[in-house]
């Protein structure tokens, strides 16, 4: 694609990326195919290929629109484009740079504004919303049904295993998974243990700042990198074989560290450093897979009742780590049968705060995504991302597990 970029990009790092990024594409539509936004909505500028062309324009010079910013706002940053891409468009990151121009150029207001704002400081405040959570936990049948099913019932980490390890590994609590699904770390450090593996957290680690990104908060989300670096480094110079990541979302956006620090010359060493040392758990289980299946075969069988089990692997996990097959393979050797799921590549819909900002088009993809988990009757459906988590269960009575926890299950049995 032939580019132009008008003087304000032309000579600025983010301007040669998104040029190159531009150059990359050759106009061919595969990604229109597995995008779900132009599947609901057929508007060729709820695309990948139409978004990338309004882009282009905007760093071009054309003066951008609410309009504009609209289309850039209803992608959801699955990046399902990016693994059916023939080219190696890096899109998500392209999105990014546009938006951030587009949200200069075209400033919010409104309640549009205010919930974006309300989105940026809360979320990624963990005290602030946990403690949110928890009141609606409290009086959560008296919530209406929209807001109830966004907040789940009130549970605790379980057990926390009292051996200490020589090998420790470094886990990110984040923001929202602690309050909402605590279990979550807490089976991953009890599976972890007997494998001989000590999980740890750093004080000061919090939010890994995908929140704030989404929302074009771009500085914010680099002062939530350089706060977890600065966490972090102390437990890698110690010896920490890695950080393990329990939700992928968190996950790919730590793998992007390194991307988003590179013009800080205080952090660009150790943001390598830490993307290098990033590892999902299910990459940490599956290469203690001797030891696991060692421990499985001393496992109860799994009643026929419990066997069935649906897996939705979510787009930060197949499209964002390029992670895929990996979780299924350790479900089915814990004795699952993972019944079929069709356009398994498809959103569910969460995408951070996607089903908060754009209400109607997520409700229709969790709908479609429930309707394809449940076809095959399964006893429970697996995730491995706090978001889709809370957001599937919100429209199925299925119930909704983090896969890790079912290993640990499976394990105590």
């Amino acid at each position: 694609m032939e580019t132009h970029l008008a003087d304000f990009m032309r000579h600025t790092t983010a301007g040669r990326e998104a040029e190159e990024i531009l150059r990359r594409c050759v106009h061919c539509g595969f990604c229109t195919a597995t995008c779900p936004t132009y599947q609901l909505l057929g508007d060729e500028l709820d695309g990948p290929r139409g978004r990338i062309y309004l882009i282009k324009q905007v760093l071009e010079g054309a003066e951008p629109t609410e309009k504009t910013r609209l289309h850039l706002d209803r992608c959801l940053s699955c990046r399902s484009c990016e693994t059916t891409c023939p080219s190696g468009v890096h899109y998500s990151r392209l999105l990014d740079i546009g938006r951030e121009v587009v949200e200069k150029k075209v400033p919010r207001a409104g309640g549009d504004a205010f919930m974006r704002g309300l989105l940026k400081n809360l979320l990624p405040r963990t005290t602030v919303f946990g403690a949110a959570m928890k009141l609606g936990q409290s009086v959560r049948p008296l919530l209406p049904g929209a807001l109830r099913a966004k907040v789940p019932p009130l549970s605790s980490a379980g057990p926390a295993p009292q051996r200490s390890h020589a090998r420790k590994m470094i886990a990110l609590a984040g923001c929202v998974q602690p309050s909402m699904y605590p279990n979550v770390n807490g089976a991953a450090r009890r599976v972890l243990d007997r494998l001989g593996i000590q999980m740890v957290e750093a004080s000061g680690a919090g939010c890994c700042g995908a929140v704030r990104l989404h929302l074009n908060a771009v500085e914010a989300s680099r002062d939530d990198a350089r706060r977890n670096i600065d966490a972090w480094w102390p437990l890698l110079e110690a010896g920490a074989e890695c950080l393990v990541m329990t939700a992928s979302g968190c996950g790919s956006h730590v793998l992007e560290y390194a991307h988003l620090l590179q013009e800080d010359p205080d952090y660009t060493v150790k943001a390598a450093r830490v993307v290098f040392a990033t590892r999902d758990i299910s990459e940490v289980i599956t290469a203690e897979a001797a030891a696991l299946g060692s421990l499985l075969q001393h496992c109860a069988p799994l009643p026929e009742s419990q066997k069935s089990l649906a897996f939705q692997s979510p787009c930060s996990l197949q499209h964002g780590l390029k992670i895929r097959g990996t979780v299924e393979s350790l479900l089915t050797a814990a004795g699952y049968i993972l019944t079929p799921v069709a356009d398994s590549h498809l959103c569910c819909g969460s995408a951070g705060t996607y089903s908060v900002l754009q209400p109607e088009i997520s409700k229709r993809l969790q709908v479609n995504k429930i309707a394809a988990l449940t076809a095959g009757r399964p006893a429970v459906i697996a995730s491995a991302n706090v978001g889709c988590m809370g957001h599937l269960q919100g429209g199925t009575a299925v119930p909704v597990r983090h896969w890790i926890e079912l290993i640990d299950e499976r394990l105590s049995s």
